[in-house]
C-alpha cells in the first residue's frame, strides 16, 4: 500500500517536471478564446490526497499548511497571477493547471479551499478554487489563474494588493478509490463487481462499473470508493490481495 502512495507521489512530481520548459511566464495567444468558464460556488469538498502535507520546504523556506484555518480567515497582501507556464502541467493537490478555470495558489490554505479576492483599489472581486501551491515571491498571497485575473483586471497589472477572504475550507478526509480492472467486457466486470462486493462487505464501499471510451475502445472500470480512510484503504487492498487481485490503481477524484 505504501509504495502504490509512493508512487503516485512520484508520478505527481514528474509531470511538475518539466512546467518550467519556458524561462518566462507568458498568457495565452487568444486569451477570449475560452473564457467560457463561471466562477465556482463555493462548498466544502474532501480534502485532497496531495498538496496537504503538514508542511513543505520552498528555496529555504518552512511553510506549514493550515489543516484547520479559521472561518472567514482574511489576509491582505498582493496578487499576482500565473499563466502559460504552468498551462496544462500539475498543480500541487494533481489536477491539471488550466488558464481558463477560476483556480488559484495559496502557500498554505488546504487544498481544496475556495475564497474571495477584491482589489483594494476599485473593489472588483472574484472567487476562486485554490488548487495550488504559491506564490513563493515576498509579499504576495495569492497567484490567481489567466481568467481570475482577468476579471479583475490584474492581467493587465501584473500585481495588485487585495484582500483574500476564505469562504470555504475542505472536509477533514480525504477520499480515494481503488480501480481493480479495466474490462472491455461487461459481463466480467459486472461479475467482477458482484464478487469484490461480497468480499469487501463488512466495510460497505460502493463497488460500481464506470464505462469509460478510451482510444477507441470501451472499457468497463471496476471500482471502489470512495473510501475515506487511509486504514479502510490499506484494509481493502489487503482484501484484494489475499484474492489475486494485484493489478489494482489507487485514485483520488480528479483521476476518475
Amino acid at each position: 500500500m505504501k509504495s502504490l502512495l509512493v508512487l503516485l507521489m512520484l508520478v505527481l512530481l514528474a509531470s511538475c517536471s518539466d512546467r518550467y520548459q519556458h524561462a518566462k511566464d507568458f498568457g495565452p495567444a487568444s486569451p477570449t478564446a475560452q473564457t467560457h468558464a463561471t466562477e465556482p460556488v463555493p462548498h466544502s469538498e474532501p480534502l485532497s490526497v496531495t498538496g496537504n502535507q503538514r508542511n513543505y520546504r520552498v528555496m529555504g523556506e518552512t511553510y506549514w499548511v493550515q489543516l484547520n484555518p479559521e472561518q472567514n480567515l482574511q489576509e491582505r497582501g498582493i496578487a499576482s497571477w500565473y499563466g502559460m507556464k504552468f498551462h496544462g502541467h500539475a498543480t500541487a493537490n494533481g489536477e491539471i493547471y488550466d488558464v481558463y478555470q477560476y483556480t488559484a495558489a495559496h502557500k498554505t490554505l488546504p487544498l481544496p479551499s475556495y475564497v474571495k479576492v477584491t482589489r483594494e483599489d476599485n473593489g472588483k472581486s472574484v472567487v476562486v478554487r485554490v488548487n495550488d501551491r504559491g506564490p513563493f515571491h515576498e509579499g504576495r498571497i495569492i497567484d490567481l489563474s489567466y481568467v481570475a485575473a482577468k476579471r479583475i483586471g490584474l492581467d493587465k497589472d501584473g500585481t495588485t494588493p487585495v484582500t483574500m477572504t476564505l469562504l470555504a475550507a475542505p472536509q477533514r478526509h480525504s477520499e480515494r478509490w481503488i480501480q481493480v480492472s479495466a474490462l472491455s467486457s461487461s459481463e466480467a466486470a459486472w461479475k467482477q463487481r458482484a464478487d469484490i462486493a461480497r468480499l469487501i462487505e463488512p466495510a460497505n464501499w460502493p463497488v460500481t462499473v464506470q464505462v469509460r471510451e478510451q482510444n477507441g475502445t470501451r472499457l468497463h472500470k471496476v471500482r471502489i470508493g470512495p473510501i475515506p480512510s487511509l486504514q479502510g484503504l490499506e484494509d481493502t487492498l489487503k482484501v484484494l490481495e489475499q484474492n489475486n487481485m494485484t493489478n489494482t490503481s489507487v485514485l483520488a477524484a480528479h483521476q476518475l
